[in-house]
């Protein structure tokens, strides 16, 4: 049980995401200051407020709504959805590139698509 445990533990997939999850903990943090550190006190320069996260409403002198913590927590996320997708388009880009879109017919050496069964040119099949 334990070779297996340590063969599974040791796999590359495993290690990557223990790896990207570390990483993405970090990213957030970094993330969640930025937010905190630098655009709440903008935007509450702007909307004439001391900070952003400071925003609330009380509903009866007992209940406070702060929802300013909930505009920073959105903020939060959709920047880190920004950073992920433009990483995400940014590989998905190299591996485009890195993919042949065609061969050439072994028979006529014409240049045929990588999908095509038979060459266009001299009809020959190809396995």
């Amino acid at each position: 049980m334990f070779k297996e445990f340590k063969e599974f533990a040791l796999k590359g997939n495993v290690i990557d995401l223990a790896v990207g999850v570390v990483v993405g903990s970090a990213f957030g943090g970094i993330v969640a200051a930025l937010v905190e550190s630098i655009i709440n006190p903008i935007l509450g320069f702007l909307i004439g407020d001391y900070g952003l996260s400071d925003l609330s409403i009380s509903l009866g002198g007992q209940i406070k709504l702060a929802y300013g913590a909930f505009l920073s927590a959105i903020i939060n996320f959709l920047l880190i959805a920004l950073v992920l997708f433009l990483v995400t388009r940014l590989i998905n880009r190299f591996r485009r590139e890195g993919q042949t879109t065609s061969k050439t017919c072994p028979f006529c050496l014409t240049e045929i698509p990588v999908a095509a069964t038979r060459c266009s040119a001299c009809t020959s099949e190809l396995s």
